[in-house]
C-alpha cells in the first residue's frame, strides 16, 4: 500500500546515506549531508517510493488529481506493459533519478515543480491523509508541500537524484516480497518474487511490516541526526 511504500522509501534512504557518503565506494560522487538535507532527502525518497505505481490507474498517485491523473496513469500503464511491469524495474529507478538531475541542470522551474509533486506524495504517504475527506487532504498536502519546497530552496539539493532512485528501489524491493514479484531487469520478463508478504493490504503488512518500518525509520533518523550533529560540532571544534 502507498503508506507502506512511503515508509520503506524513508527507511531505505536513511540506511543508504552512510554508504553514499563513503569515498571508497562512491569516489567523487560521495556526499555528506547535514540534518536539514537529511530530512529533505527522507521526504523526497518517501515520495519517490510511490512513483513506480504511476502505472496503476487506481493507485494513490492516480487518485491525487482525480480524472486527469487517473487517465495519465492509465496511459503509463499501457505504455509500460501494465501494472508491475516497466515502472517496477531497476531501469525505471535509475532513469527517474537521472531525469530529475537533468531537469535540475536544464529546466530549473520544471525541476522545482517535479520536486513539489514528489514531496507532496511523500507527505501524504507518511500520514497526511484525512480519511474520507479528499479535498481537505489534497489542499493540506499541497500547502505543506509548498512550504517544504520553499524551505528546501536554500539547501544544496544535488543529492536529490539519488534520493529518488533509492525511493523507487525501495518500492520495487517491497513489491518483490509479494507473490506477484517484479521484473527487476525489465525489459527482460523474468520476475523476482520472494513471497514473504502473502497479500497486499493484509494482516502481515499491517501488523508486521508497517510497525517494523516505523521502528526502523525512527531508529535510523535518530542515529543519523545524532551523527550529523556530532560531526558539525567536531568540525566547529
Amino acid at each position: 500500500m502507498g503508506h507502506t511504500h512511503a515508509l520503506s522509501g524513508a527507511l531505505v534512504w536513511l540506511a543508504a546515506v552512510p554508504l553514499l557518503g563513503r569515498t571508497d565506494l562512491m569516489h567523487q560522487y560521495a556526499f555528506h549531508l547535514d540534518t536539514k538535507q537529511l530530512a529533505a532527502g527522507t521526504v523526497v525518497s518517501a515520495g519517490a517510493a510511490l512513483l513506480p505505481d504511476i502505472d496503476h490507474h487506481n493507485g494513490r498517485i492516480a487518485n491525487t488529481l482525480g480524472p486527469p491523473s487517473q487517465h495519465f496513469c492509465k496511459w503509463v500503464g499501457k505504455i509500460s506493459g501494465g501494472h508491475r511491469h516497466g515502472t517496477h524495474s531497476i531501469l525505471f529507478a535509475v532513469a527517474m533519478g537521472w531525469g530529475v538531475d537533468w531537469l535540475a541542470t536544464h529546466q530549473r522551474y520544471a525541476w522545482w515543480a517535479v520536486l513539489f509533486i514528489i514531496v507532496g506524495f511523500g507527505l501524504r504517504g507518511i500520514g497526511l491523509d484525512f480519511e474520507g475527506k479528499e479535498p481537505q487532504s489534497a489542499l493540506a498536502d499541497c500547502a505543506l508541500a509548498a512550504i517544504a519546497v520553499w524551505w528546501m530552496h536554500d539547501l544544496d539539493m544535488s543529492f536529490v537524484g539519488w534520493a529518488i532512485t533509492v525511493g523507487c528501489l525501495a518500492h520495487i524491493i517491497g513489491d518483490c516480497l509479494t507473490p506477484q514479484g517484479c521484473p527487476v531487469l525489465w525489459p527482460i520478463p523474468w520476475r523476482l518474487a520472494i513471497p514473504v508478504v502473502p497479500r497486499t493490504n493484509g494482516k502481515v503488512e499491517h501488523m508486521v511490516i508497517v510497525p517494523l518500518l516505523i521502528l526502523g525509520t525512527v531508529i535510523l533518523a535518530v542515529r543519523s541526526a545524532l551523527g550529523t550533529t556530532a560531526t558539525h560540532w567536531l568540525d566547529k571544534g
